[in-house]
């Protein structure tokens, strides 16, 4: 009901669970999913991550009654793009679908500060080992200016549309690099993404 009528949103499709969601996002090819995570049979954390396997370039959105570190983390691991509660308020949810839609990641203000404290812990701890450290040095070198750029873009939380305006060039151009990257990096995911960006000292924080 909130989001019939909604300019420039349509809602092409609705499924009971996790697994009807799979099959109803592969028929229709909805630029987003919103996905519940607590449902019979398979459930949503599960088709995330199927999803985000069979459709690396689909918007997936958590809306959940689930205010906890630990399903908050696994849902970004399984490739979610965005996560908010069912308690927030209409405006809220309306942005944060426009957000995803737009191929931008979106958390809930405490979340963000939560997963960014989570980061920053755990990029401060002592390295492990330096040949770790070395390899890690000897990775990154290997990258290209242009992916240097967009690897730190990217963790910033900048769309590819957006950074390839930015760096004047197409968004095709800006995912093959962004897919380079990763590869070369060893990075299944944009947290990871996040982690690494923060231990080479690519963001800076106040």
């Amino acid at each position: 009901m909130l989001l019939h009528g909604r300019h420039g949103i349509e809602v092409v499709g609705e499924a009971a669970d996790g697994a009807e969601a799979i099959e109803r996002a592969e028929a229709l090819r909805p630029d987003m999913v919103l996905m519940d995570l607590s449902m019979p049979g398979m459930d949503g954390m599960t088709a995330v991550g199927e999803l985000r396997r069979r459709m690396p370039g689909l918007g997936l959105l958590v809306l959940t009654m689930h205010d906890d570190d630990e399903y908050l983390f696994r849902a970004i691991q399984q490739g979610a793009s965005g996560y908010i509660l069912k308690n927030a308020p209409h405006e809220e949810l309306l942005a944060a679908i426009e957000t995803v839609a737009e191929g931008n990641a979106y958390l809930y203000p405490t979340a963000t500060k939560r997963l960014m404290s989570e980061y920053i812990q755990q990029a401060s701890q002592p390295p492990s080992g330096a040949t770790v450290d070395a390899e890690t040095d000897a990775v990154y070198d290997k990258l290209s200016e242009r992916e240097k750029e967009i690897l730190a873009w990217t963790a910033r939380g900048y769309a590819n549309k957006e950074i390839a305006e930015h760096l004047i060039i197409s968004v095709k151009t800006v995912e093959a690099h962004k897919s380079n990257l990763m590869e070369k990096l060893g990075l299944k995911s944009r947290p990871e993404l996040i982690k690494f960006a923060m231990k080479r000292g690519l963001l800076d924080y106040d």
